[in-house]
């Protein structure tokens, strides 16, 4: 089930700033798959060109014989290839602000077919882990308190029960397949062919209803769920070919079976392929006012009105006029009722509109007549265009004959 949500416009100044190129880039891309895949050795004469597509930062096993995860980064390129760079950080605060961080490549390489899109990884039960991150804070500012002081490294390291065999599983998609390979045995375990015949623009993994999945959206405009770490295909639906590249530089999922566009360049697009979320959608609308019923008119006592402290505004007609006699002021309109009551109102009316049909009618009718003569006309006039030349014929045969020759 695939439903759009709501649309929001915002101000924005893009104005279409795409290359007209950047198919032909693809359909290149498309017809590199079939060259070397080495990404240490280039030929001059294939003119391969390989670029970075995506970046990913995990603590993981970097080479098969870790024996605990690290930091690492994770290199995805246009040619299908994934390399794995191992990054060694100083572990306090004081040895990050004197000793450099060390970068060296790992050795692994890893291969896919089509260029590299994202990345991910799993633990042993198949759940999400995430990045390691820390909050970033000003050194230099004079806050001190309790708050700040907290605040650490959030890393997320295996537990006792993850200590032997393979920890994790690393999710790897390009623009036409997508493995999960076991770490830090690097065993690749599932491979699914997402398409063929095109070729992904966006992939991301997401939590819906507890469970990972993995979001797809195809260049033919068709959405897919893959599962994971199975990579059992959930869902394939069309939604939208792509007509332009702003759906495409912008298009990204969201957890809980949502994503996002940008539909013109100052309209957001939120569409679900959830029934969850389609089921709760009028709960989540927003109200643009609280609905508030209006109070009754309090009741002013007597000894409130006469020993108040703000004073009442009064009529000087209603005072010394003659409004209390009963006589209506001078100032105002009185209305005076004629002797034709509503129902001869409503007859007069009806007798104009009785002319009016009649004098329509008549109208018809003489319309019908002038049209009856205007045909007589044409008929006598074709007659008399006949007798005119018959005449003339006439007068040419018996001009040149003598009275005896008739």
């Amino acid at each position: 089930m695939l439903q759009q949500l709501h649309g929001v416009s915002t101000y924005s100044n893009d104005e279409y700033h795409y290359s007209t190129n950047s198919w032909a880039e693809k359909e290149s891309r498309e017809s590199s798959f079939s060259r070397s895949r080495s990404s240490s050795v280039s030929s001059i004469d294939k003119e391969a060109k390989e670029a970075v597509t995506a970046l990913y930062f995990m603590e993981t096993f970097a080479r098969k014989n870790d024996q605990a995860p690290s930091p690492c980064l994770w290199v995805g390129t246009s040619l299908g290839m994934v390399l794995i760079i191992s990054l060694n950080i100083p572990v306090s605060e004081e040895q990050r602000q004197s000793e450099p961080v060390q970068v060296s490549p790992s050795g692994t390489v890893l291969t896919m077919k089509g260029a590299v899109l994202t990345f991910s990884c799993l633990d042993c039960m198949g759940s999400l882990i995430h990045p390691s991150y820390e909050v970033w804070r000003d050194l230099n500012s004079g806050e001190d308190n309790e708050k700040t002081r907290k605040r650490k490294l959030v890393a997320f390291s295996p537990s006792s029960s993850q200590d032997i065999g393979d920890h994790q599983f690393a999710v790897v998609c390009s623009e036409k397949q997508a493995k999960v390979f076991s770490l830090p045995s690097q065993t690749c375990l599932y491979v699914h062919n997402i398409t063929e015949t095109s070729f992904l623009l966006r992939a991301d993994v997401v939590t819906m209803c507890n469970t990972v999945l993995l979001v797809c959206f195809c260049a033919n405009g068709h959405i897919m769920t893959i599962s994971l770490p199975s990579l059992r295909p959930l869902l394939d639906i069309n939604y939208l070919p792509l007509t332009d590249m702003r759906i495409a530089r912008t298009f990204c999922f969201t957890n809980h079976g949502q994503a996002l566009y940008l539909c013109s360049p100052s309209e957001i697009q939120r569409i679900t392929y959830s029934q969850e979320m389609c089921e709760s959608l009028q709960e989540t609308l927003g109200d643009l006012f609280s609905m508030v019923e209006t109070p009754e008119a309090q009741n002013r006592g007597f000894l409130k009105g006469l020993f108040g402290g703000s004073g009442q505004t009064l009529d000087r007609e209603e005072l010394f006029g003659q409004a209390t006699a009963g006589i209506g002021s001078r100032y105002l309109a009185e209305h005076i009722p004629g002797q034709r009551s509503v129902e001869g109102v409503k007859g007069a009316a009806t007798g104009v509109v009785g002319d009016l049909n009649r004098v329509r009618q008549a109208l018809d009718e003489r319309g019908q007549r002038l049209g009856e003569l205007e045909d007589k006309t044409e008929r006598m006039l074709s007659s008399a265009e006949a007798f005119s030349k018959h005449a003339h014929e006439l007068m040419l045969k018996c001009r040149d004959k003598k009275w005896y020759q008739f």
